[in-house]
């Protein structure tokens, strides 16, 4: 099979497809690569590098979608991609259609085959593909939400660290699953007061025994729950993951009014639409808004931050999957593994993932 790496295009995402190690296990495995020129060149993956794996280099994203036959990237095409895409070509990435659905549509209306990343299983119930980002974006919002806390950068101007003789400051976290477990680990390293808040009492019951009961508290999830935790919250973690659809719509606009100004909201469901009815996609460039004087920081593509990090930790666990795509050949693959099958969102024009479906056609 004919593998293709195109450069992304996404505001500040640096991250790539392959590396040049996973480029020489699959060109072991008897199929060809092709990477766009200079794809990897922003982390220090080299065009050489590429070559000496066994690569061949591609000048044009063009050229390099026209003479492949799976394309594996890391972000999901943006609309001046969409015409490169075609019926016979296969697409492995994080899609996140849920999240876009105006361009979702064009997306599918291509008629390309979309394997996502997001919506791959295992045997154990999780999802493999995305736990190397989440477990990233999960450490990344306590950073980014510290920062924003800063009086200079809009927040109520304080410290989520250790002071002596003062309380610490409270982070509420939304959702604990891989990514907001890591947030939970990282806050509680910044001394912080840890509320954790979730609509699986089993889960919550999980987590007292991993992390105990010293600077930490366990929520079951209601609306009424959920404002009392963000009225005494400093910053407010939201990191709701339901598979293939549309983030849930935890904190709504009419609850903001409550909470301390200055407050910073870290969306971590962003790309799945998010999970605070305010949010809407930014950039790293322009990272936050302000809501009612509450910050906003709803980057889309958050590991993009740490590419290097990010690319690394991906192609842990991408390289097998690929090479099983590539082995059996695309319908073979999905035929034989039903996990595998479970990342399938859309063929010839029609979407196959059920909860893909429901949140696309609702809209």
């Amino acid at each position: 099979m004919i593998i293709g790496v195109p450069s992304e295009v996404k505001n500040n995402e640096n991250r790539v497809g392959l590396t040049p190690s996973s480029v020489k296990t699959i060109v072991e495995s008897g199929h060809e690569v092709k990477i766009q020129s200079n794809a990897g060149a922003n982390i220090g993956y080299l065009d050489n590098q590429y070559i000496n794996a066994g690569a061949k280099l591609v000048e044009t994203a063009e050229a390099l979608y026209a003479s492949s036959e799976m394309i594996v990237k890391v972000k999901e095409p943006v609309p001046d991609e969409y015409k490169f895409l075609r019926n016979d070509l296969t697409l492995f990435a994080y899609l996140h259609l849920a999240g876009d659905p105006e361009n979702a549509k064009k997306l599918i209306d291509t008629g390309v085959t979309g394997i996502a990343y997001e919506t791959v299983t295992s045997e154990d119930g999780s999802m493999p593909l995305l736990a190397p980002m989440s477990n990233i974006a999960g450490q990344l919002a306590v950073i980014v939400g510290s920062y924003h806390l800063l009086k200079p950068y809009k927040g109520k101007g304080v410290l989520i660290g250790q002071m002596q003789d003062m309380n610490p400051r409270v982070v509420t976290v939304i959702g604990a699953g891989v990514s907001g477990t890591q947030s939970i680990i990282k806050a509680l390293d910044n001394n912080a007061f840890v509320k954790v808040v979730d609509s699986s009492q089993s889960k919550l019951d999980e987590l007292k025994l991993q992390f105990g009961s010293d600077n930490i508290e366990y929520i079951f999830s209601t609306k009424d729950s959920i404002q009392s935790s963000i009225n005494e919250s400093d910053l407010v973690i939201g990191s709701v993951y339901v598979v293939g659809k549309e983030a849930p719509k935890v904190i709504t606009k009419d609850m903001l009014s409550q909470m301390k100004p200055g407050t910073v909201m870290v969306d971590v469901s962003i790309d799945q639409g998010g999970c605070f009815e305010t949010s809407r996609p930014t950039t790293h460039d322009n990272p936050i808004f302000l809501e009612n004087n509450i910050v906003h920081y709803c980057v889309t593509n958050m590991p993009g931050a740490v590419p290097l990090t990010a690319t690394e930790a991906l192609n842990k666990v991408t390289p097998s999957y690929i090479k099983e795509l590539a082995n059996k050949g695309i319908q073979s693959a999905l035929d034989e593994n039903k996990h595998l099958k479970n990342g399938l969102n859309i063929k010839d024009g029609f979407i196959a993932h059920p909860g893909v479906k429901e949140a696309l056609e609702s809209k």
